[in-house]
């Protein structure tokens, strides 16, 4: 089961300039030091200025969140939080993932949590640099997936999401559809550039 993914929100994590990574729940081949490693390597490749907090979690507080700031009962693999670049310039946002999710996500798939919990952590970077997959015609779709061959991952969130839609759209010739996840309305960070104006959008 694909799970609805990647939402922005607010903080969740203390605001801090140098980012941080916290580990609530284990994945097996990662760690807070090479989490932080990869992120670092993320905001540079996107170019996001700021520090990014990162928490991996359980379902519970994945759910919790979602209910707390979307009024949606139940868990997701990744929330992003972006900062006010105007009160907070130094910190970019928050990133929370969902390890239990990441896992299934991971076996489905036929990678390694960390591997997905390292796109899950792009996707997010991408939303707190203010990409939003639902209203720029692809511009994200085409970075998420040169960053994700620079960075040697597996097949990226946008890409895995959007692909068998198209493929089912070919083979029955039904009209267009939004895949799941863009039906479930997930509020990624809006361009830093309009960010004071506009609400969070997927």
């Amino acid at each position: 089961m694909m799970w609805p993914s990647c939402f922005a929100i607010r903080h969740v994590l203390p605001t801090l300039s140098f980012g941080m990574v916290i580990l609530r729940k284990r994945v097996a081949g990662m760690n807070e030091a090479s989490l932080d490693r990869f992120v670092a390597r993320a905001r540079t490749a996107v170019r996001l200025r700021g520090g990014v907090n990162v928490l991996v979690t359980t379902n519970r507080e994945l759910r919790a969140l979602n209910l707390r700031f979307r009024g949606k009962p139940m868990p997701t693999d990744v929330l992003s939080f972006p900062a006010d670049s105007v009160t907070t310039p130094k910190h970019a946002g928050d990133i929370a993932i969902s390890a239990e999710i990441a896992q299934q996500n991971a076996r489905r798939l036929g990678h390694s949590g960390a591997e997905e919990i390292k796109i899950l952590a792009l996707h997010g970077v991408l939303h707190l640099a203010g990409y939003d997959h639902e209203s720029d015609r692809g511009e994200m779709a085409r970075l998420e997936e040169q960053l994700r061959r620079k960075l040697r991952l597996p097949v990226a969130l946008i890409e895995r999401t959007v692909a068998p839609a198209r493929a089912k759209t070919a083979r029955t010739g039904a009209p267009k559809k939004r895949p799941l996840a863009a039906k479930l309305r997930s509020t990624h960070s809006p361009s830093s550039r309009v960010r004071a104006k506009r609400r969070p959008v997927r």
